[in-house]
């Protein structure tokens, strides 16, 4: 009974592993939204070194001083 058993499982397994790892993988999203609450507010991600250089490069064609940005009181 238990090569019939194993032959059955083996050959129906993806009908059944994906359905059975579907409901795992929304009841632990579900538990885990509500373990944690509200979604955190996004943070805003920070610019790449060229992005900053290129932002920089184009305030100065428009005639912007960053030079003086650090000295404000």
């Amino acid at each position: 009974m238990w090569p019939v058993f194993w032959t059955v499982v083996r050959t129906y397994a993806p009908y059944v592993t994906f359905p059975v790892a579907f409901v795992v993988g929304a009841v632990g999203y579900h538990l885990e939204w509500f373990i944690r609450g509200k979604d955190p507010q996004p943070v805003e991600e920070e610019k790449s070194i060229s992005e900053r250089r290129e932002d920089r490069k184009l305030d100065e064609l428009l005639g912007k001083d960053h030079t003086q940005e650090g000295m404000r009181l």
